[in-house]
């Protein structure tokens, strides 16, 4: 065994901070296709090069890091923290393969994702642009220059320390012999990134089937008669208490009732669930996301000229 052989590689916290700046730029070459995975990949490249001297060792390793990649760019950071460990212990001779890599990073990423949005964009950018934009109305320079320094300094300093955290992690991961705790852990993260999956098709995830199944007319009383209202400002009142308030009459004399309400009054969300496996199933056959994305756009073209949809 050689001197160079024996001697262990390990990723100084110079190596670390170059990642960690790196970092910053993730979005930086955002694809329809594998989304992140180009910011993903050149953040790792100052690690991957000391890990991997050899040319060829380099593009394998730049390779894997090459698959589709996403999340929110904030919460990346621990993901690259243990994946730098991982990387690590790879390169030095470890039982570390690389579905393990790419398993922790597909299911860290979903359940973060859903973390990022609310802390982030909807509460601490929020606080901090409040408090910029109220110092800025009164006519104090200060107000922009403070948002623009509170939120920076929050951002680099949450992006540091949770790589440092996710990299002192992945080490406590790779000394488990036996994996059992890498599995676990990438078997609770698949589990609850599934579960943000789930809970995002019905918020995000709209199908409208528009034909109408059946026309049932009404008996005169189950709905408001326009012609009976008085004019002006009453009959508005009226029509509104008799919909909401009274009998919960109908707007009109003849009851529809489309597609889309008889499948909600089965399972609500049915469709939209059904487009979202058929998705995956796609993405598991190798059909690239821009052919998926384009067959959405062309379908639902179609299904709207023809009133399907």
């Amino acid at each position: 065994m050689t001197e160079t052989a024996k001697k262990k590689l390990t990723l100084s916290k110079s190596d670390r901070i170059k990642v960690w700046w790196r970092s910053t730029f993730l979005q930086g070459s955002w694809n329809y296709e594998r989304m992140q995975n180009g910011g993903w990949a050149y953040s790792l490249i100052p690690a991957l090069r000391k890990l991997y001297p050899e040319k060829k060792d380099l593009s394998l390793a730049l390779k894997r890091h090459l698959e589709f990649f996403n999340t929110h760019p904030y919460l990346a950071s621990p993901i690259i923290g243990v994946t730098l460990a991982l990387e690590e212990d790879k390169a030095n001779g470890a039982d570390v393969d690389n579905t393990a890599i790419q398993g922790v990073k597909v299911g860290m990423m979903g359940p973060l994702a859903g973390v990022g949005d609310p802390v982030f964009w909807y509460t601490v950018r929020p606080i901090i642009g409040s408090l910029g934009a109220s110092l800025a109305l009164s006519g104090n320079i200060l107000g922009p220059i403070l948002f623009f320094v509170l939120w920076n300094v929050i951002r680099m300093a949450f992006l540091w320390y949770t790589q440092e955290m996710g990299y002192k992690a992945g080490t406590k991961i790779t000394e488990d012999a036996s994996g059992g705790l890498l599995q676990k852990i990438t078997r609770g993260a698949s589990m609850m990134g599934m579960f943000v999956i789930g809970a995002l098709i019905e918020r995000w995830v709209t199908i409208n089937f528009k034909p109408v199944v059946s026309s049932v007319p009404l008996q005169k009383g189950a709905y408001i008669d326009w012609n009976a209202l008085p004019k002006g400002a009453e009959g508005i009142h009226k029509a509104l208490s008799e919909y909401n308030l009274g009998n919960g009459m109908a707007l009109d004399k003849i009851k529809e009732t489309t597609l889309q309400q008889n499948l909600d009054s089965l399972i609500p969300g049915l469709a939209a669930l059904l487009l979202t496996f058929l998705c995956m199933w796609l993405l598991k056959k190798k059909v690239s996301p821009i052919v998926i994305i384009i067959g959405i756009f062309v379908v639902g073209i179609l299904g709207h000229v023809i009133g399907l949809l």
